[in-house]
């Protein structure tokens, strides 16, 4: 057999969807990979029957249905305050994955250097690979999770093409602040590089912070691709649906990859999709509203088996530290991978491993969600509890 690309030899499979299928093999409650287990919103629901029926089933124009980038435009330039063209500026991707690779592959050539921070979601050193750049890593130091701006600046200084900016942050709930947010917007027009944010959790943030886009901020726009999705906040995970926005010119490119990647998202999902788009404010603050109790009250949970965690500002996500098991002859030399493995067995609760998203030697970590109805938070409270008997 003709020996494989030398670049698929240089990262894992997902990790994260790894844990699901092996929470699925044990019967596990799936707090790993991020996806509710609760309904879309009724209107979009009541939208996906009625095109069920009545189409579109072929496909849709390859950038994204008319009426979809319309409604993106008219929703996002509401929140975010800049006007954004549906015609020129926005491009309907098969979900931020697809968006990420595509501004990735838009403005990357081949032995170019792009910023990251770490902790990171783990596509984005895949994507780094995949498009033959050079992933150059920047902590976020806990527990709040800063970042040391001297340290950008010396990136920037190292001729990087673009900064990723995932904002709030997955895995570590940070939401960056307007003057972090700032500050890096300068480094990037200093230095005349690209800052690509990925921002799919823009409305799942917790008092007293606020999201805000990279874009919108004074002479930001021609510098910034913002990658989003339409998957959390409408729990459509499996839809696929996302999206970029960015100058003319910088989508009009990416229209071009995107083309190649993949044709066009679905059309169906397209077209119930608007639907969401289109739900009034009350829906995106009774999010915020459900989100921040599922929040509280994992934490509390957390806090009563004794489990040590960070307080995520936004997203669904908490790390907690397993240190004081692998302190413990038990778990000598397990790694954070085999320890969540052997959860997944005796617990029956599924984790990720925090070194999937770390450029740095991170063991202790792990990743939870909860993006889950409350009775299934109470039960993986409950079978959680079983390791209180494995502390010292």
């Amino acid at each position: 057999m003709p020996e494989l690309s030398q670049r698929v030899q240089t990262f894992t499979d997902s990790v994260i969807r790894r844990m699901t299928r092996i929470a699925n093999r044990y019967g596990a409650i799936n707090l790993s990979q991020g996806f509710p287990d609760f309904d879309p919103p009724m209107e979009v629901m009541d939208a996906l029957e009625k095109v069920a029926h009545q189409g579109p089933h072929q496909y849709s124009i390859t950038y994204g249905a008319k009426n979809l980038r319309e409604a993106i435009a008219a929703k996002q330039s509401k929140y975010t305050g800049m006007p954004i063209d549906p015609e020129t500026q926005v491009l309907v991707t098969c979900g931020s994955t697809e968006a990420m690779m595509s501004a990735m592959m838009t403005v990357c050539n081949p032995g170019d250097s792009v910023l990251v921070f770490s902790p990171f979601y783990e596509n984005y050193g895949a994507d780094a690979i995949l498009c033959g750049a050079n992933p150059i890593y920047i902590p976020l130091v806990p527990p709040t999770y800063q970042f040391d701006l001297a340290l950008v600046e010396k990136g920037f200084q190292q001729g990087v093409k673009a900064i990723i900016v995932c904002n709030p942050s997955n895995p570590c709930g940070k939401v960056f602040s307007e003057a972090e947010l700032l500050a890096i917007g300068n480094l990037a027009l200093k230095y005349d590089a690209f800052v690509i944010t990925d921002e799919v959790y823009e409305h799942i943030i917790y008092p007293p912070y606020h999201h805000v886009s990279m874009a919108s901020l004074p002479g930001m726009f021609d510098h910034v691709i913002t990658c989003n999705s339409l998957s959390k906040t409408y729990s459509i995970t499996g839809w696929r649906l996302g999206y970029v926005i960015g100058s003319e010119e910088v989508i009009s490119a990416a229209k071009k990859v995107h083309d190649f990647l993949t044709v066009g998202a679905a059309a169906p999902l397209q077209e119930a999709a608007v639907k969401g788009l289109e739900l009034l404010d009350s829906y995106y603050q009774s999010l915020q509203k459900l989100y921040t109790q599922k929040r509280d009250f994992f934490l509390a949970g957390l806090d009563r088996i004794g489990l040590k965690h960070n307080e995520p500002q936004g997203t669904y996500f908490v790390l907690v530290d397993i240190q004081e098991f692998l302190d413990q002859e038990m778990f000598s030399g397990m790694s954070d991978l085999e320890f969540c493995e052997w959860m997944i067995r005796e617990i029956g609760v599924a984790a990720v491993p925090g070194s999937s998203f770390f450029k740095e030697d991170v063991n202790h970590l792990i990743r939870f969600h909860f993006a889950r109805q409350q009775e299934t938070l109470e039960e993986a409270l409950y079978r959680l509890e079983k390791l209180k008997n494995y502390k010292k």
